[in-house]
């Protein structure tokens, strides 16, 4: 019996699902077998009920009389905020206080950054990425330092400081309060059973909600600005650290706790000297985690007018100005990967202190109370005399200009390889291809179907994969789009995603078994997906507009880039967790190597392929929002446009379909308890 492979979710939390028995052999065609199955003889008459009635009637409008007005209540929500935001109780005496809470906690810090200056900065930043590092002379500690050195180097050469200054100072604030709540939500979770029951269908829910959910209510309450960025960054982003705060503490070895009850210390105690050096090392994961999640939200904030590196992006693809957003995406990056090397790097030094059971050696002296001492007054100094050290800013004077050769190249780029090109036509041309031959089909099919076969067809897929609640919820979640007179926006944009859910399992599978096979394809392919998964999603979209120009072609381009590093990992994670045995098994049989892998490894982690598919759903929805700055329309364009204007008629809606999409294509996508025992 193999064992179950534990996948990593969009939070970082490892979930182990239990693997599917492969299937039974059978002397029986696989065609008569299937036919010989139920639940896909309804699915196949569903989907006939479908195709003819498309046929048939041409025309698949959601009736008008089962079509309820959600925007004018909406309409009339909006100018009840909009002219009692300033005299109401509960903004005067709850959410006023809130807001300018968050308000004044990012303008201190960020003109505590002016007042250090440029040299201030990077030097704090320097010393703060070595500390994390060792704080000595080894090899970890100065490739972290200068790392840091770098990434502020590179930012203020570019142009980018003040932005990046921006975005730093909205990203420390974020962090610290997101790890504070996800602490002692962790907490609870992690010493409360009942706290642990009711925090985990919480946890779940927030997980699969798309990013650009979670800014909607804030625009409602706070208005577009820094309040409504930041507090929608902190709900977003805590969950990972409480999660993985409550793995650890859970996980504390039982033998060590019950060695620290015997020596008589208290609850209170057994906390602090045991159940949390402990959970040491699931706890710096769940903060590298929020750290990554906060500045992804803190991009995607940008469309309410949080500032920083992300409206510039922002701006830029407004203008289709490839050269500005690359610039913008470039210092992003390189943030990116400075949170993400700097925690790892203090994750490696607290994994080598607890496995050799030792405390700071010699070389780690500056370690410890003295050192953030010694980092406090150096802030403290560079507060008072850093403006008189070096300007607020990076020099004008050092500055390179990038946005004007990567326009001309892409100027270039579209004349010459865009399209024109003898026998391959271009990368535009093939963009027009593909939505001409292949998007528009897809998208007319599902206008033209009728509405009761879709929801026929939606409950059918639903039943066979996870029987009656699924049917129930995946029918009631497409009737809702309906009601709510978003039905061929709808259409649209799951044309969109199907689409490049489709493209993004086919390549990620495929890339994913030959990693999974080829030690050495592995290796050279960890370096980019650790790479791809610290990127945030406003990036992808700038050399795909270089490739493909605006357009939906685009954005599916963009998901399916964003989304293929998750499903390559899930896939050879499960793969390589397929007992070894069951593959010796069919080796000494004779079985080919497409044998090995279609009858043993595929159905033995069928349960890592599903959290595959599972992710592949989540993460291309959220890219719809983001693909909708760049052509994608649809329900995509109708958020963005909601968010930038603060419109919750617009906005809400179409925010409330795309989630319902996300809940049809989980049950879709998902078996349930029941069915996965019954298989």
């Amino acid at each position: 019996m193999s064992a179950a492979p534990a996948v990593l979710t969009k939070t970082g939390l490892p979930v182990v699902e239990d693997p599917l028995p492969p299937p039974a052999p059978s002397d029986q065609h696989p065609v008569r077998r299937a036919l010989g199955n139920p639940r896909v003889v309804l699915v196949l008459a569903a989907l006939l009920v479908v195709v003819v009635s498309a046929v048939v009637t041409g025309a698949g409008t959601w009736p008008s009389a089962l079509v309820y007005d959600v925007r004018t209540p909406l309409e009339d929500l909006n100018t009840w905020l909009v002219n009692n935001r300033d005299t109401h109780w509960i903004f005067l005496y709850f959410l006023l206080h809130i807001s300018n809470t968050a308000e004044s906690s990012v303008a201190s810090l960020s003109e505590l950054f002016t007042s250090m200056g440029w040299v201030g900065v990077t030097v704090l930043g320097t010393l703060i990425a070595w500390y994390a590092g060792g704080a000595n002379l080894r090899r970890r500690a100065l490739r972290t330092g200068a790392t840091a050195l770098a990434v502020f180097t590179v930012c203020g050469l570019l142009g980018m400081w003040a932005p990046t200054m921006d975005t730093l100072a909205l990203m420390t604030v974020a962090v610290a309060v997101s790890a504070l709540l996800g602490l002692l939500l962790g907490l609870a979770a992690g010493l409360s059973d009942r706290c642990e029951r009711l925090l985990r269908p919480v946890f779940d829910t927030m997980q699969v909600m798309p990013a650009f959910a979670y800014l909607l209510p804030f625009v409602l309450l706070f208005d577009i600005g820094v309040p409504s960025a930041l507090i929608a960054t902190i709900i977003y982003a805590a969950p990972p650290m409480a999660r993985l705060t409550s793995l650890g503490l859970r996980n504390a070895n039982p033998a060590t706790l019950e060695a620290s009850a015997s020596l008589g210390a208290s609850s209170w105690q057994r906390l602090l000297t045991a159940r949390l050096p402990l959970a040491r090392k699931e706890m710096l994961l769940g903060l590298n985690q929020t750290i990554m999640m906060c500045l992804s939200m803190v991009v995607l904030a940008s469309v309410v007018g949080s500032g920083g590196l992300g409206d510039k992006i922002y701006q830029a693809l407004g203008k289709v100005n490839v050269g500005q957003a690359l610039t913008a995406g470039i210092a992003i990056v390189l943030l990116a990967v400075l949170l993400d090397r700097t925690t790892a790097a203090a994750g490696a030094r607290i994994d080598e202190s607890t496995d050799h059971g030792r405390g700071p050696g010699r070389a780690d002296r500056l370690r410890g109370w003295p050192a953030w001492t010694g980092l406090a007054a150096l802030t403290g100094l560079l507060a008072v005399f850093g403006s008189r050290i070096s300007e607020p800013a990076w020099p004008a004077d050092w500055r390179i200009n990038i946005s004007q050769p990567v326009n001309s190249f892409t100027d270039w780029f579209e004349s010459s390889l865009g399209s024109g090109v003898p026998v391959f036509g271009g990368t535009i041309t093939w963009a027009n291809n593909f939505a001409n031959w292949v998007l528009n089909p897809l998208r007319n099919g599902l206008d033209a179907s009728p509405w009761w076969a879709l929801l026929l067809l939606a409950a059918a897929l639903a039943w066979a994969v996870g029987r009656w609640r699924a049917a129930i919820t995946a029918t009631l979640a497409l009737a809702a789009i309906g009601v709510m007179g978003l039905w061929s926006k709808s259409l649209n944009t799951l044309s969109q995603v199907l689409l490049g859910l489709l493209v993004t399992l086919l390549v990620g599978f495929a890339i994913g078994i030959v990693a999974a096979r080829v030690e050495r394809i592995e290796r050279l392919l960890r370096p980019v997906l650790d790479t791809m998964q610290t990127m945030p999603q406003f990036v992808y979209l700038i050399p795909v507009i270089a490739l493909f120009g605006a357009g939906r072609t685009a954005g599916i381009a963009a998901a399916v880039v964003f989304v293929l590093p998750a499903v390559i990992r899930i896939t050879t994670q499960g793969l390589k967790q397929v007992d070894p045995a069951a593959l010796e098994a069919a080796r000494s049989m004779g079985a080919t190597t497409w044998q090995q892998l279609r009858q043993v490894q595929l159905p033995l982690a069928r349960g890592s392929l599903l959290v595959a598919v599972n992710q592949g759903v989540v993460l291309v929805l959220s890219m719809v929002v983001i693909a909708g700055m760049v052509g994608g329309g649809a329900l995509g364009n109708d958020v963005i446009t909601g968010l930038s204007r603060g419109d919750l008629a617009i906005g809400l809606p179409a925010g409330i379909a795309i989630v319902c999409l996300g809940v049809l294509l989980d049950r879709l996508t998902q078996p349930g308890r029941r069915a996965k025992e019954a298989r």
